[in-house]
């Protein structure tokens, strides 16, 4: 016997159970507990009426009076099953609003924090940003001077949805309008009081921000609590790992952050991520090893950029684990001159 079977023979009870004693509170109570159990199964409203009409004939109810207690027994599963159904019709309402505003909030972002990957002589620029839903709390963006330098940052808001798009939003109107001139640390700080003083107080932002010499390939760089940035040393095949300290942004009103100094030699990437990647569970549920990541780039380091943060997405796609997915952005910056 199935347990639709069960349902039906369990319905037969509650009618001939009422029909027998007439008992409204026996009837309530089994009447609730029946459809609790008929909408966990999904059955709706124009199954149950159905299923009472087949059964005034097999049961078989030959009586007027017993017809009318059994529709007494339907009008009060019925009524549980109404409640249920206006508030599932709510619910989809409400669902679809929220997801008409996403689709907004999507459009919005990809409008708003469009970046342009500039064609610089000597210099390759790959990046690759996916959100994990519709709106993303991940951000890059690349900003080249007239004055021969070039500006890019890494963002990861602590926060979803809207509101971490519109603190994207902030910030590269924030980055859009800092001067080149202005170092690393200087442009963090600044960043960090528009942070802390527009952006709810339950959000922060992680961001690395670099400042990129191309005529001399010099880098220098600050962090916001960013996850550590690796420079690949094509000439040696190694990594070096870059870390600068900061509080993440929107903590406190007066952070000073560190500035760390670089060079780029022939060929040599800077390799510069989110937590999406760094975090990625697979399909054991373990986190990915960063050496991984590692050996991608190694395989792929003669290519461009852009096919190696292409490269290294479809192989994170293949052992990343659906149900714990995150944002994730790369960005890789490599040194085409000769010094």
């Amino acid at each position: 016997m199935t347990y639709i079977d069960d349902l039906v023979e369990e319905y037969k009870g509650i009618i001939n159970d009422y029909i027998k004693s007439g008992n409204e509170d026996q009837l309530a109570a089994e009447a609730h507990d029946f459809s609790e159990k008929a909408i966990d199964l999904d059955i709706s409203p124009d199954e149950m009426v159905a299923l009472h009409i087949e059964l005034i004939s097999a049961i078989p109810l030959k009586s007027y009076e017993d017809i009318k207690a059994s529709l007494n027994v339907l009008q009060e599963i019925m009524i549980r099953f109404g409640f249920t159904y206006k508030d599932y019709k709510a619910m989809l309402n409400k669902m679809e609003r929220h997801d008409q505003e996403m689709d907004v909030a999507s459009s919005l972002q990809e409008t708003m924090l469009k970046t342009e990957i500039p064609a610089i002589e000597n210099v390759e620029i790959g990046a690759i940003s996916v959100p994990a839903r519709k709106v993303s709390g991940d951000y890059f963006n690349i900003i080249e001077h007239s004055d021969g330098k070039l500006t890019f940052a890494v963002a990861d808001v602590i926060g979803k949805g809207i509101p971490a798009a519109i603190a994207m939003s902030m910030l590269k109107f924030g980055m859009d309008l800092t001067s080149a001139s202005n170092p690393p640390s200087k442009s963090l700080k600044r960043l960090n009081e528009l942070v802390e003083k527009n952006v709810n107080k339950n959000m922060f932002v992680t961001m690395f921000y670099g400042l990129y010499d191309f005529k001399d390939q010099s880098l220098c760089f600050s962090s916001a609590g960013h996850e550590p940035v690796y420079l690949y040393h094509y000439e040696d095949d190694e990594f070096e790992e870059l870390d600068g300290k900061g509080l993440v942004l929107g903590v406190m009103k007066d952070t000073e952050y560190e500035e760390v100094s670089s060079r780029l030699e022939e060929n040599d990437m800077l390799f510069i991520y989110t937590d999406g990647v760094s975090e990625l569970r697979k399909h054991d549920g373990t986190f990915i090893n960063m050496d991984d990541i590692k050996e991608m780039i190694r395989e792929a380091r003669d290519q461009h950029p852009q096919d190696i943060v292409q490269y290294i997405y479809e192989a994170l796609t293949r052992m990343r684990n659906q149900n714990y997915k995150d944002d994730l952005t790369m960005f890789i910056i490599k040194n085409k001159c000769s010094g």
